[in-house]
């Protein structure tokens, strides 16, 4: 894997107390960042603090983020902007799959605001400081879940009202996907390139903690026994954040540290589009 030297360089990691988010911080801060990690529970984050200390030797900062309340995502973007001046890598690495449907403070559907409407107010509210940094990058995590969306976007139900399944999580992903072209074609002018990151199937706590029941939780349960190690998963998102060869990358989809094939769906322009100009309705009301 080639990668270049992050010496001071600021890098924001969503979910990054334990798993994929956790390895990610550790190599990044190894390559010489200023890592900024989030976590919604202060105590685990604190703790991740003290593994990447242990780790990679050096010292992080913590953020409180709860991505299914805009209110928590406007906060932590104000904390951050209050402490650094500019943002070289944003990795939106959070994520999560539940097996029932529910709504967030914010009226919508968990799974779609947690995995895309949340990191795409972040990211909007940190866009300024991204660009004072230029050049500058946005890691966005995808699954090959989003292959479960042969079809696309369920457009006339994206909430999940009419019915719910791993439709939710496949389509999410998906969105991801068009999130990372959107941000490559609106922001290169400004010296930002973005990527949709697969990580290949890891052993993390991700289905493990609760929001997954019944086969779901019994995948996950048994994907230690054949998965990645996270410390491996997060390879190819330090690669994006940091290597001079991932810039000939800008707006694709990457696996293993080089470009991937996402399924064909996934490089429609229009429904990229609409995508983006749908999420930008969702956040109206926070921005």
């Amino acid at each position: 894997m080639s990668t270049s030297t992050m010496q001071d360089k600021v890098v924001v990691i969503t979910g990054a107390n334990s798993g994929i988010g956790l390895y990610t911080a550790i190599g990044v801060a190894k390559l010489g960042a200023k890592v900024i990690i989030t976590a919604r529970d202060e105590e685990k984050g604190r703790k991740a603090l003290v593994d990447i200390k242990q780790l990679a030797g050096v010292d992080a900062e913590l953020l409180l983020l709860d991505l299914a309340s805009f209110a928590s995502i406007k906060q932590c973007a104000a904390d951050f902007l209050a402490k650094h001046s500019k943002l070289d890598v944003l990795i939106n690495n959070a994520g999560l799959s539940l097996s029932e449907r529910q709504e967030t403070e914010d009226g919508y559907e968990y799974v779609l605001q947690v995995n895309h409407i949340g990191p795409f107010l972040l990211t909007r509210l940190l866009l300024d400081s991204l660009k004072a940094a230029a050049p500058s990058r946005i890691v966005n995590l995808s699954s090959a879940g989003h292959f479960g969306a042969r079809k696309g976007m369920t457009w006339n139900d994206l909430q999940r009202t009419k019915s719910y399944g791993g439709q939710a999580y496949c389509e999410a992903k998906l969105g991801t996907i068009y999130f990372s072209k959107e941000l490559s074609k609106r922001y290169q002018q400004d010296g930002i390139t973005a990527y949709a990151v697969n990580p290949r199937f890891v052993n993390t706590n991700f289905g493990k903690d609760g929001d997954a029941s019944g086969f779901l939780k019994f995948f996950f349960w048994l994907g230690k026994y054949w998965m990645m190690k996270p410390e491996d998963g997060a390879l190819t998102s330090i690669w994006a954040a940091s290597s001079d060869d991932a810039l000939q990358y800008n707006g694709c989809y990457v696996q293993d540290c080089t470009v991937k094939a996402p399924q064909p769906i996934a490089e429609d322009a229009e429904a990229a589009q609409r995508f983006w100009e749908l999420s930008e309705e969702w956040i109206a009301k926070a921005v």
